[in-house]
């Protein structure tokens, strides 16, 4: 039996204003008992103003949209050999600690990141 999370969704699935005229949202159904913890994060970059990282985990499940310059993102969690890695699109963002780089999977397999960040 699967439970749906409003709150996910809320938090997650809803572009900003002026993209859409009404809230669009996906429900994603998760395992029962799991708890969605959500956790919000500024980010300082070397080669943009910000950038911001919502992370969304109920287990086994772990999301996170990320949003910088025109872009908002999706991502899911992919295997990384140490810390978080998150890809969708043409994208991975790849965190550890309290850092995180931005990479765009266009610019070739081994390109340094497109933004180096810090967390605010």
């Amino acid at each position: 039996m699967r439970q749906n999370l409003p709150v996910l969704t809320a938090a997650l699935f809803v572009i900003g204003a002026g993209a859409a005229k009404a809230a669009d949202h996906i429900v994603i159904p998760v395992p029962k008992g799991s708890s969605v913890i959500t956790t919000k994060v500024k980010y300082t970059c070397d080669t943009m103003k910000d950038l911001e990282a919502t992370y969304i985990n109920a287990p086994p499940i772990a999301l996170a949209t990320v949003s910088f310059k025109d872009e908002y993102l999706v991502m899911v969690n992919v295997l990384a050999g140490s810390g978080a890695r998150y890809a969708g699109d043409r994208f991975v963002w790849w965190t550890k600690g309290n850092t995180g780089s931005l990479y765009d999977l266009t610019k070739g397999e081994n390109a340094p990141p497109i933004a180096s960040c810090t967390q605010d």
